[in-house]
C-alpha cells in the first residue's frame, strides 16, 4: 500500500512509485475518475480538455484580429 498526507492547502505529493507506474513527468496532467467512494487517478491523454473548448470559439479567429495580437 501507498501513502501520502494531505497538506493544509489541500496539496499532496504523487509517491514516485504512482508516477512511475502511469509514466508521469512533471508538467502531465492527470484524470481523476469518482467511483463510488474510490478515486481512480489516471494519466490525461490526449489535449486538455478544458484548453481545446477554446478551440471552437470562431469570434476573433479572423485576420484582423490576429494581427491585433502579434506582439504577444
Amino acid at each position: 500500500m501507498i501513502l501520502s498526507r494531505i497538506s493544509s492547502k489541500a496539496q499532496t505529493t504523487i509517491p514516485r512509485a504512482v508516477r512511475a507506474a502511469l509514466g508521469l513527468q512533471q508538467g502531465d496532467a492527470v484524470r481523476y475518475e469518482i467511483d463510488g467512494d474510490r478515486v481512480i487517478m489516471t494519466r490525461a491523454e490526449g489535449p486538455d480538455p478544458f484548453l481545446a473548448n477554446f478551440s471552437t470559439f470562431t469570434e476573433w479567429a479572423d485576420e484582423a484580429d490576429c494581427k491585433a495580437y502579434d506582439g504577444f
